[in-house]
Formats: structure tokens, C-alpha cells, sequence
């Protein structure tokens, strides 16, 4: 407890925690944007349900990969080379899960352009439950371990980790069902957040095999996109106004 006091009275400790609030919540948006695309592609009542399950795995799995920091740190640690390059369980877990997300992109890019024929009569949902809490499981264990390492990387403190973590995880349940709602209501947006997902696919095998990729202009190029939808929204909603009008 006086350890506790001690961290609460220094300023590093809350400029430290601020910072990491951001980050985990940075990183949080790409789990979120999968989440969301899975589950709107369940029957109506399941959505809200697998989402709150979705993210309630994201909680725990930090949560749990937190109480095993020393261990999570020597992940980073090459267990053997390929072509002479190093490769840790870290790199190989991140090039897994964006050769993963790469795949769960395209093909759901290739149902959206050529449905499956249930799918054009309308007949049922596209994705059993099970499939779609197994998918989540998978992206939340890929995207925990990115999220934990990037805490260690920040502050040796384990509270502030788990307060961070869990600021970012109540965020991410805040924000489900209101960017869940809007994908399905625009379904352009949902072509642009499976090219994010291509993108951060791709952005975890480069930085599996070594290549540093700054967070920054992925998501700066993630935000112009989203503000160019947007307008594009906004500008066809204008019209069909002005339509209606007439």
C-alpha cells in the first residue's frame, strides 16, 4: 500500500500512465474495428452479446498476460534464425496474426463484391456464433501481447499497466456498439475498415520480421481515410436530402 501512495505521488508515474492510456487505446481501435466487422455478421440478437464477450476476452487476456510480465518480456528474445534473421515467439505470434487478419480481409473484401447465394436471398447470417468467438479469441491473444509488451516498453510499474489496460477495455466497450451500428449503416465503411485491416495485417508481419513501422502514420493515414468516408457521407446523405425534397 505505501508503494502504492509513493506511485500515486509522483508526476512520472501520471505523466506515464496518460501516455500509456493513449497508447493502449490507439492500440485498442484495431481490435475494435475487428470485433465489429465479426459480429455484424451474426443474427441481430447475437451482435451485442459477442461483443461484450469479445472485448470482456480482450480484458482478460491482458489482464492475464499482465501477472506474467517477466515471462512476456523474454518473447522478445530470438529462439531461432531464418535467412540469418533472428526471430523471437513475439514475431512469429505477430506474423501468425497478420498473415491471419490478411486472409480475414480478403476474404471477407471477396463476399462483399461476390456473396456466397444464401447470402443474396437474404437467407440467415453468414458466420455461426462459435466461428466468430473463436476469430475474436484469436486477434485479442495477437493484439494482447502487442499491447502488453508496448506497456513494458513504457513503465516498469504494474499498476499503472493494469489501470491502463483497463481504461483502454472500458473504452473499447463503450465505443462497440455505437461503431458497430454506424458500420452497418454505412456499408462503405465497411470496405474501408477491412483495407485498416489489410493495412495493420500487414503492419504486424513487417514489424514480426524486424521492420519498424511508426504507429504514427498508420494512423494518420487511417484518420485522413475515415475523414475523406466522412465527407463521402455526408455528401451523399445531402443529396438524397435534396431528392426528397424535390
Amino acid at each position: 500500500m505505501e508503494s502504492l501512495v509513493q506511485l500515486a505521488a509522483d508526476p512520472t508515474a501520471w505523466a506515464a500512465l496518460a501516455t500509456l492510456v493513449v497508447m493502449e487505446v490507439v492500440l485498442g481501435i484495431d481490435n475494435l474495428i475487428f470485433i465489429s466487422i465479426i459480429t455484424n455478421k451474426l443474427p441481430v440478437e447475437q451482435q451485442a452479446r459477442a461483443r461484450r464477450i469479445g472485448i470482456g476476452l480482450a480484458l482478460i487476456l491482458r489482464l492475464g498476460l499482465l501477472g506474467t510480465v517477466a515471462y512476456i518480456v523474454h518473447l522478445t528474445q530470438p529462439v531461432f534464425e531464418i535467412f540469418g534473421k533472428g526471430l523471437s515467439w513475439r514475431d512469429m505470434i505477430l506474423i501468425a496474426g497478420g498473415l491471419f487478419l490478411l486472409w480475414k480481409a480478403t476474404k471477407e473484401i471477396h463476399h462483399s463484391l461476390d456473396p456466397d447465394p444464401e447470402e443474396k436471398t437474404g437467407g440467415g447470417a453468414s458466420l455461426g456464433y462459435a466461428a466468430a468467438i473463436g476469430q475474436i479469441l484469436i486477434l485479442d491473444l495477437v493484439f494482447s501481447i502487442d499491447s502488453i509488451i508496448t506497456a513494458v516498453g513504457m513503465t516498469e510499474h504494474v499498476p499503472i499497466m493494469v489501470i491502463a489496460v483497463v481504461t483502454a477495455v472500458t473504452v473499447m466497450l463503450l465505443a462497440a456498439d455505437p461503431l458497430s451500428r454506424f458500420i452497418a449503416a454505412n456499408p462503405t465503411v465497411v470496405m474501408l475498415a477491412l483495407g485498416f485491416l489489410i493495412m495493420i495485417g500487414m503492419t504486424l508481419i513487417a514489424e514480426g520480421f524486424g521492420a519498424h513501422v511508426p504507429k504514427g502514420y498508420i494512423y494518420t493515414a487511417m484518420a485522413f481515410s475515415a475523414g475523406v468516408e466522412v465527407l463521402n457521407i455526408l455528401g451523399r446523405r445531402a443529396k438524397k436530402g435534396k431528392r426528397t425534397a424535390a
